[in-house]
């Protein structure tokens, strides 16, 4: 039996430009940190005395005999790109609901490559974990996702991610003071807004949209190293992050006329009412998780201004994918 964890994902600046069609022409820059909401995989090889040869087990559950069989498009890819030969059975858990906004997809196929090459003995670099998953979504699965998931859920922690040109990417962390990381942490809120969405769906359309994009995404670039500058500053108010996360949230909502919805901004414009300085929708958008930049004394306003959302305490975490259980054996 082995089980990983694998971090979820807060992105606060830079999404959009960790799509290939642009970051291989602009190159691209994001920020973003992971947070103490996990997801879980446990698998084990199947022993053969059942109908089945695989036991897919999620929101659903799957019992077949070929891997061409099996309905969940990752597990079916990576079994299929992996060329897995043993009967296998697969657990999912997640402290937070698919389709949130918060790379939970990504973390899904890091979270089982690291898991699968963990049941075969295999040791997988951070590096390694990270370009192998986004091989399987955007190449093997095809899916109209972009970078920045796959690397923050392998790596873990808070991160100024690069992508160059040539497809290749850098992770550096962003060091700051305790007392400034936590100050900024103090002043973030995470709401679900109760609304799901196919991410790809969503990121599609901004995907065929980037090319008329290019004044906003070089902008949202640019703010990578502006907010870095803001939080490395001391003496510069934190409320400043949280203007430029408004800054950010117009932007993002001209990449596609499917990043926001009318309740979208009716959540949005009720918590800027209510104190919130800034804040966005996590990942492409159309629905999922809303991040407020709120002052800790006026975050129970907006809360109760926002009653209709569930308001999800968390920290952030730095040990991205890791293996929690190593029992290869089953002993």
């Amino acid at each position: 039996m082995i089980i990983t964890r694998t971090p979820f994902r807060i992105s606060f600046f830079g999404g959009g430009t960790d799509y290939p069609g642009w970051f291989r022409q602009h190159g691209g820059a994001v920020l973003s940190t992971t947070i103490d909401k996990y997801c879980y995989i446990s698998c084990r090889f199947l022993p053969p005395f059942f109908e089945h040869r695989h036991r897919i087990v999620y929101s659903k559950i799957e019992n077949v005999r070929d891997i061409r069989e099996i309905e969940h498009p990752a597990v079916r890819a990576v079994l299929d790109w992996m060329r897995w030969e043993r009967g296998l059975e697969v657990h999912h858990d997640g402290d937070l609901p698919a389709r949130s906004g918060l790379g939970s997809s990504s973390s899904f196929t890091v979270g089982l490559i690291h898991a699968l090459n963990a049941l075969l003995g295999r040791y997988v670099s951070k590096d390694e974990l990270a370009n192998q998953a986004i091989h399987v979504e955007q190449e093997v699965i095809r899916e109209s996702v972009g970078s920045q998931d796959q690397v923050s859920a392998a790596f873990g922690g808070f991160n100024h991610v690069k992508f160059r040109r040539d497809g290749a990417f850098e992770v550096a962390p962003v060091i700051l003071p305790r007392e400034r990381q936590s100050e900024l942490h103090r002043h973030l809120m995470l709401c679900f807004t109760g609304l799901s969405r196919y991410s790809s769906e969503v990121a599609k359309s901004t995907i065929d949209n980037l090319a008329a994009r290019e004044t906003e995404l070089t902008r949202m670039a640019q703010m990578v190293e502006e907010a870095i500058r803001i939080l490395a500053t001391p003496s510069t108010p934190i409320a400043e992050f949280g203007r430029l996360l408004d800054e950010a949230w117009q932007h993002k909502r001209k990449l596609s006329d499917r990043v926001s919805t009318m309740e979208i901004d009716q959540f949005y414009e009720t918590a800027r009412s209510a104190g919130a300085i800034g804040g966005k929708l996590m990942g492409a958008g159309g629905g999922g998780f809303m991040l407020l930049f709120v002052p800790p004394e006026l975050q129970a306003k907006v809360r109760s201004r926002l009653a209709k959302l569930v308001h999800v305490p968390f920290e952030l975490e730095s040990d991205g994918s890791r293996v929690v259980l190593y029992q290869p054996n089953g002993l």
